[in-house]
């Protein structure tokens, strides 16, 4: 049985409880909704507040948990960074909303609930929608060349330049970079820009972990849209492929932004299977 109080979906964006991870790192998190246990796990440049849209869609089916990944919003962090420091921060938040979920991670968040369900901890199913992995070799110098000039700029406090690194490895060109830097929304990334070191961490080389996806024993559904780029669709498609439960879903329309309406329902009926 669930407990009875959930949060209402008006305060859905504020993490209004806390618990602790192994390392000590307080986290901050949210859960509205009765049904399966889905704990969403957001991507690069985003708090759990990125994910409430979504969680609001879902909570009709699913008791939808949104929380801030170490670094961001109303949570700690401890160094130094490690991929399993947030693996052990998922282990901790499962535990505490009942000691068993389904995750669903979008794009380097994908990647992170991966290898949380390859770790071995309680997780019934696991969802995500384009992790942004390579299939195929090649690019390693740009990606090595992207590491260290983030690691660089975030140790000589250039947040902003941070930023900027990444928005340039997604494909925006100078001039919306340029807007965006005068941006009321500009201070809020540059406060989370250090967690841009621990997304890149977490996708390791970049490419497709086909070894680590062999080893996840439980269903996973990997979605993709259909306006999305032929890469992340491929890559979408491979990593179904690559898990011995493998499922791969496209979305007809929809971009790397998926919009919450058109996810939920595919979302829900997974988890609820």
């Amino acid at each position: 049985m669930s407990p009875p109080s959930r949060g209402s979906l008006t305060d859905m964006t504020g993490m209004d409880k806390k618990t602790v991870s192994r390392d000590g790192t307080s986290l901050a998190y949210h859960r509205a909704g009765q049904g399966p246990v889905a704990v969403l796990v957001s991507g690069a440049m985003s708090t759990g507040a990125t994910m409430a849209p979504l969680a609001a869609a879902l909570s009709d089916r699913c008791d939808a948990v949104v929380y801030d990944r170490r670094g961001r919003g109303g949570s700690g962090d401890t160094a130094p960074y490690a991929v399993e420091r947030e693996v052990e921060d998922l282990a901790a938040l499962i535990d505490a909303v009942g000691g068993e979920a389904a995750l669903y991670g979008v794009s380097s968040g994908g990647a992170l609930a991966l290898r949380a369900a390859a770790s071995g901890l309680p997780v019934r199913r696991v969802a995500v929608y384009e992790p942004p992995f390579a299939v195929r070799e090649g690019g390693e110098h740009e990606r090595a060349e992207y590491t260290d000039n983030l690691n660089q700029a975030l140790a000589e406090g250039r947040r902003g330049d941070a930023v900027e690194l990444f928005l340039r490895r997604t494909g925006l060109a100078p001039e919306v970079i340029a807007s965006a830097r005068q941006s009321p929304l500009w201070p809020g990334m540059e406060s989370i820009a250090p967690t841009l070191a621990h997304d890149d961490a977490v996708m390791g080389d970049g490419l497709v972990p086909h070894d680590l996806l062999a080893s996840i024993t439980v269903p996973v559904l990997s979605v993709s849209g259909s306006a999305s780029p032929a890469w992340m669709r491929e890559a979408a498609r491979a990593i179904a492929e690559a898990a011995p439960r493998g499922t791969y879903r496209v979305l007809e329309g929809q971009t790397h932004a998926v919009e919450p309406e058109v996810l939920a329902p595919v979302l829900a009926e997974f988890f609820a299977a």
